[in-house]
């Protein structure tokens, strides 16, 4: 296989992978309904993030522990899963809870850009599925005698463009209808959505096998 193919590849797969919707669309899209195209952008940059991190580490063996290790496939998991359940419980006590919500409310894990780009970040890296996925497939896109760091770092620099594009997307529908979903009592319905799909998440993520 040749890079070009490979990247093409990869790329119909990291596509795939990008516009199914999962946790990273969801905490992206609650931030921009919620929050600020700011708050928004600073989450997809931390999930991007993540991506090389999980890329690297796949080039080079790291994550094929998930795959090999039985243990520390189960300790990630039930780290995220955790992580999971907590923020999406705040999220739910968040759109329970009497009183004035909106854009100047705490957000994801607080309503600084830096925050948030922490939580998507720590999203990513938490969740072991993304790990195995790429332990999984991107050493199936090497080319033999190419650099394995380097052409795992190109591949998740593809799938990277494609979040891009996909969270750009998203962030500017939620632009458009920002006003109206600003609204305090629109915030606790986005919240309360999100905090369940999360811990549904972090539940299915915690009793799910492999």
């Amino acid at each position: 296989m040749t890079l070009s193919a490979a990247v093409l590849s990869f790329a119909v797969v990291a596509m795939a992978l990008t516009v199914t919707p999962g946790l990273d669309t969801a905490l992206v899209l609650r931030a921009a309904l919620t929050r600020s195209r700011r708050v928004a952008t600073a989450t997809a940059g931390g999930i991007v993030a993540g991506l090389f991190v999980w890329g690297a580490a796949a080039a080079v063996g790291v994550s094929a522990l998930l795959t090999a290790s039985e243990p520390a496939y189960d300790v990630l998991r039930y780290a995220g899963a955790a992580y999971l359940v907590g923020f999406g419980v705040r999220l739910l006590v968040r759109a329970l809870r009497p009183g004035p919500a909106g854009v100047g409310a705490e957000g994801l894990a607080g309503s600084s850009a830096w925050r948030a780009a922490r939580t998507g970040l720590t999203t990513n890296l938490l969740n072991p599925k993304v790990g195995v996925f790429y332990a999984a497939l991107l050493p199936q896109f090497l080319p033999a005698g190419s650099d394995p760091l380097l052409v795992g770092l190109l591949l998740a620099g593809v799938h990277a463009g494609l979040s891009v594009v996909w969270f750009a997307l998203l962030v500017g529908l939620a632009s458009v209808l920002g006003r109206w979903l600003r609204r305090p009592a629109t915030v606790r319905a986005v919240d309360g959505v999100t905090g369940a799909t999360l811990v549904g998440f972090g539940v299915r993520l915690a009793t799910s096998a492999r």
